[in-house]
């Protein structure tokens, strides 16, 4: 049965690749957001740096979390002082959150603030290449080997219907 819906890796060859179509879709419904603005800089070769513009919060109003490979940056200010009274009222002292989606390979190395700005340092860490080989056997007395019968075999769903229709003696 189809669900209709046409996914970027709906190739049989793509296996496994369910993740990246799901990081495909945090980022298509991440995407609108506007608050805080932000550059993401190169730094050399294996370097990058996030720079959110958070004037208004202190160091202690922010929580930069990683998990899943999604950073998230989130800022909530303290209750506002009741007493003062705003003429006009045009820097933002809302909650936000943002979230980027990294890569395999990058790391988050560090956050630092600067005069308004929250810096997050990023790195990408070069694996090292596993390239293994693979032995092939061959059949003994043509039945499979140990290590290929752990392999789901097809089951015949007609035949397995039968089997539980017979009554049992």
């Amino acid at each position: 049965m189809t669900t209709g819906r046409l996914t970027l890796f709906d190739s049989p060859l793509f296996l496994g690749f369910d993740e990246i179509e799901k990081t495909f879709d945090r980022m298509r419904k991440s995407g609108g957001e506007g608050y805080p603005p932000y550059n993401i800089e190169q730094i050399g070769d294996y370097g990058y740096q996030i720079t959110l513009a958070v004037a208004g919060f202190s160091m202690d109003d922010l929580d930069v979390e990683i998990e899943n490979n999604q950073l998230t940056v989130r800022g909530k200010q303290g209750e506002d002082d009741e007493e003062r009274i705003f003429l006009h009222r045009g820097i933002a002292a809302r909650q936000f959150q943002r979230s980027f989606i990294l890569a395999d390979g990058i790391e988050v190395r560090g956050a630092a603030m600067d005069n308004g700005l929250l810096h997050i340092g990023l790195e990408r860490v070069v694996p090292e290449s596993k390239a293994k080989k693979i032995k092939i056997q061959a059949p003994t007395s043509g039945k499979q080997q140990a290590s290929i019968s752990s392999i789901p075999q097809a089951i015949d769903v007609e035949e397995e219907a039968d089997k539980s229709k017979k009554p049992k003696k």
